[in-house]
């Protein structure tokens, strides 16, 4: 990717400041693992721009279940303060562009465009696409999709967290996501790492219900 040398690098870039976005970036940090979260993905593609994604179809929450998202999105924004999380929520991606992993490297390298600048990371989060969308932007890659449309993006550095088929996961599930995206990613940056005691769990976020 011609032009990159002075753009900005990460370990992770997450797209989505949102609850899924917040509890995933809160998993790396406790896994040792950094990461950029920028506000949304404007234009989901690789070379062309597409419509931004719907938004997904779920139902009235009740009084409890606003109330328990809006705990944890409480106490994870606490979390993110406290540890200075880089969180731009006036930055969004614009473009995504898959490169090729340097010499020596097992990973794929992404470009995120963004108005401000690029950001260059090996893994992207995505917490918002439809997946339609989604199997379209690694179609535009010149990947074959096949019937796992989760492993297909694992396979080059995509994750999914807090993307449902057509209803939104609830709180609960977006935590579960959270962690096992953060133990991938980790577990590629650091396979010889051993996990700390803090991983396993998101401290003191209250009990879903």
């Amino acid at each position: 990717m011609p032009g990159l040398s002075r753009a900005e690098r990460t370990t992770a870039v997450v797209i989505g400041a949102g609850l899924p976005g917040l509890a995933v970036a809160t998993e790396l940090r406790r896994r040792g693992v950094d990461s950029i979260i920028v506000s949304g993905l404007d234009s989901p593609g690789s070379s062309q721009a597409s419509q931004a994604a719907p938004p997904q179809r779920c139902g009235a929450p009740g009084a409890s279940s606003r109330e328990e998202r809006n705990e944890i999105i409480r106490h994870l924004r606490n979390y993110a303060a406290s540890h200075q999380l880089d969180i731009r929520n006036d930055t969004s991606a614009v473009l995504l562009e898959m490169g090729t992993a340097t010499a020596g490297d097992s990973l794929h390298r992404w470009a995120v465009h963004t108005p401000d600048g690029v950001l260059m990371a090996d893994h992207i989060i995505l917490t918002r696409c439809a997946n339609g969308q989604l199997r379209r932007m690694i179609t535009d890659l010149g990947i074959s999709v096949g019937q796992n449309l989760v492993a297909a993006m694992r396979a080059i550095g995509i994750y999914l967290v807090g993307v449902g088929e057509l209803i939104t996961p609830t709180p609960k599930e977006v935590l579960r996501q959270a962690k096992v995206v953060g133990r991938a990613i980790s577990a590629k940056v650091n396979p010889d790492s051993v996990p700390s005691v803090l991983t396993g769990s998101f401290a003191a976020l209250p009990a879903p219900v």
